[in-house]
């Protein structure tokens, strides 16, 4: 199977299970394909834009982590705290090797994740709300489990956006006075080399 093929068969996936076995059967040659053949950008981006608004010291929740991309990235800008969340054992025990986290939890976004209320000051979510992927109602979690003042920053496909809920999630979540829009960035190519075609933005949100 070629790269590219991989990342269409996993889009392809019916369920939670079958999603997580394909990343565990992915998760040894996970880095180097999406470096080689999709150039992919968005862990750096998605962290260089939370890190304008949160502590280095703050204590981080990477959710939907896989092999600890975006925790290798929010390292390098000095963030020690991290707490490692993934669907998938095979591609947290590629994290965990990378020793960049305090702790990896074999956990489903979408999911009541075991988590306390108000237990992180931060959460990052880099491709994870795309094709196949975590539900719309992620966010809800994720606003419970971040403090008050705290920040929630992800990456958002532009098309899953408008044709997964998301809209209209981020629209309730900040009607209902949870959450404020700090940031969202200008479209970019999250995957230029690989799916040129593809956009994603960057949004982050304070806890009310």
């Amino acid at each position: 199977m070629t790269q590219n093929n991989r990342v269409q068969w996993v889009y392809s996936s019916q369920n939670e299970q079958e999603l997580e076995e394909r990343y565990d059967q992915w998760a040894e040659e996970y880095d180097a394909d999406l470096e080689s053949e999709y150039g992919w950008i968005s862990p750096q981006r998605t962290s260089e834009t939370m890190a304008r608004y949160v502590e280095k010291s703050a204590s981080v929740l990477d959710a939907g982590a896989g092999t600890g991309l975006v925790g290798e990235c929010l390292h390098q800008l000095g963030f020690t705290n991290m707490t490692a969340m993934d669907l998938s054992n095979g591609m947290l025990e590629v994290a965990r090797r990378k020793n960049i986290y305090s702790a990896l939890d074999q956990m489903t976004m979408g999911e009541t994740l075991g988590y306390e209320t108000n237990q992180f000051d931060a959460s990052i979510v880099v491709g994870v709300f795309t094709q196949g992927h975590a539900p719309a109602s992620s966010l809800d979690e994720l606003v419970r489990v971040v403090k008050t003042g705290g920040h929630i920053a992800f990456s958002l496909r532009t098309d899953t956006y408008l044709e997964n809920g998301f809209k209209d999630k981020i629209d309730s979540l900040t009607s209902d006075g949870l959450w404020k829009l700090v940031e969202v960035t200008d479209p970019y190519h999250p995957l230029p080399k690989g799916e040129p075609e593809v956009q994603h933005q960057v949004w982050v949100f304070q806890i009310n």
